[in-house]
């Protein structure tokens, strides 16, 4: 009777793994008869915690898979710089200090890192990094500072946003660059009524405002059109005439953060005799770049630790995180702070792990760029190697919970819905899973892709 039992079990097994994969391949036919998937493709993988094979239908089909895209960058960056990783921001002075005059320039300085000023994170607001700013410029004894604020935002190359990008995704908060100095998550916030704009919540140094929006309908259909470094911006679509606030991608945080630093040197009583620049501004302007000295520390400003940067960069989908984690990735792998050499380890990394290169061609960190060209199989891949390592713990509590109460990280442009995670069912079967559908017109797309996955309940 003992010998019968394994192989009862086995059997058992088999026999569970056949009744639900029966279920998906149902479900999916549905899915794919329907009218909204006439063309429509699809890509599903499903393996249970161990890696053994359950279901798939076009598993190795490599589709566009929308923020599903980042659990490759925040499993790689946890392995790679480590769940205590830090970014730095230091504040530096040059010249010569006498009378509490700074008879020199004062300089912002960082790693890229994406957080400075965030409201995510307690003790690590604006009003935070104000205070401890404002505190060691006085610790030091300085009343006045003569020469100018230049924020030294180069760490990384120049090029701000991922090649690629859809120009109506760009002025949008979630389509915000990367700069050597990040300022509150590279976002502004409108305010407007009736159609017109009434303030915005921190100033945009030089740009010019084109206002076409029209008022209309019950929610939020505006789109806001700018670039890094311009100083036109433009919003349009449609709005409710009731108040309401729109976010946008800041066109030049630097010099934002710098105005900022000005208004607060006024407010504790510093005078402030110099210009506001940045060295991206002199390396436009074809002017000699003022890089931050190495000595004359005033501060050292450290940002959350990576584990806690993953938690809101899966939860929220916080884009700027997964292209400031792809730079940092290049910086620190191959000396080159830029999105080539960030998507190049990227590759490599997950090459090494076993995933086919062919399943993997990436183009940027988040997954807006519809270059971005991943198969289900690749996505069950990660997660199953991500589940054996020390930090998973912290990576999977930043999976949301979906509509349906299963715990996964979704993907969403145009037309395009993806959905990757893990999930426990009834009877205690835990499975990894992908679902990644491109070209769905029509319908509640999310809605089309729970009857497939409730299979797995």
């Amino acid at each position: 009777m003992k010998k019968l039992i394994p192989f009862i079990l086995l059997f058992s097994q088999l026999y569970f793994a056949q009744n639900v994969a029966q279920s998906l391949e149902t479900a999916t036919k549905k899915l794919l008869s329907s009218s909204p998937a006439y063309s429509a493709n699809v890509s599903i993988y499903v393996a249970d915690e161990n890696g053994n094979f359950v279901y798939e239908n076009n598993g190795n089909k490599g589709l566009s898979t929308a923020s599903t895209q980042k659990i490759f960058t925040a499993a790689a960056a946890l392995e790679t710089l480590g769940k205590d990783f830090q970014y730095v921001t230091t504040v530096n002075f040059s010249g010569t200090l006498s009378g509490g005059n700074l008879n020199g320039d004062l300089f912002i300085t960082s790693t890229g890192d994406p957080t400075l000023g965030s409201w995510r994170y307690e003790g690590y607001n604006p009003e935070n990094f104000k205070q401890k700013l404002i505190k060691s410029l006085k610790d030091k004894g300085i009343s006045s500072i003569s020469g100018d604020l230049i924020i030294d935002d180069l760490y990384f190359d120049f090029q701000t946003v991922p090649g690629g990008w859809p120009w109506n995704d760009l002025g949008n908060y979630y389509g915000a660059g990367v700069w050597g100095v990040n300022w509150r998550e590279n976002q502004f916030d409108l305010r407007m009524a009736n159609g017109d704009i009434k303030k915005s919540n921190i100033d945009l140094p030089n740009v010019k405002w084109v206002n076409e929006v029209k008022t209309g309908g019950s929610s939020d259909q505006s789109l806001i059109f700018t670039a890094p470094h311009s100083d036109v911006a433009l919003v349009n679509g449609t709005l409710p005439s009731k108040a309401i606030t729109v976010s946008g991608a800041t066109p030049n945080p630097p010099l934002t953060l710098g105005e900022e630093i000005k208004i607060w040197l006024k407010e504790a009583g510093i005078e402030f005799k110099g210009k506001i620049t940045a060295t991206s501004q002199q390396k436009i302007e074809g002017q000699k770049i003022s890089f931050a000295p190495k000595n004359n520390l005033l501060m050292e400003y450290k940002s959350p630790t990576l584990d806690k940067i993953v938690f809101w960069f899966m939860r929220k989908s916080v884009n700027l995180y997964g292209e400031t984690l792809v730079k940092t990735l290049g910086k620190e792998k191959k000396n080159e702070g830029s999105f080539d050499a960030g998507i190049s380890y990227l590759k490599e990394f997950w090459k090494s792990k076993g995933i086919n290169a062919a399943m993997i061609n990436f183009a940027d960190g988040s997954g807006l760029s519809p270059q971005n060209y991943v198969s289900a199989r690749a996505e069950v891949q990660s997660l199953l190697w991500s589940q054996k390592q020390p930090w998973f713990k912290e990576f999977f509590e930043g999976f949301p919970t979906q509509a349906n109460g299963m715990k996964m990280k979704s993907g969403t442009m145009k037309d395009t819905k993806s959905f990757a995670g893990y999930h426990t069912a009834k009877n205690g079967k835990k499975y990894v899973f992908a679902i990644i559908i491109n070209n769905y017109q029509g319908g509640n797309i999310s809605n089309a892709l729970f009857e497939v996955l409730n299979e797995l309940k």
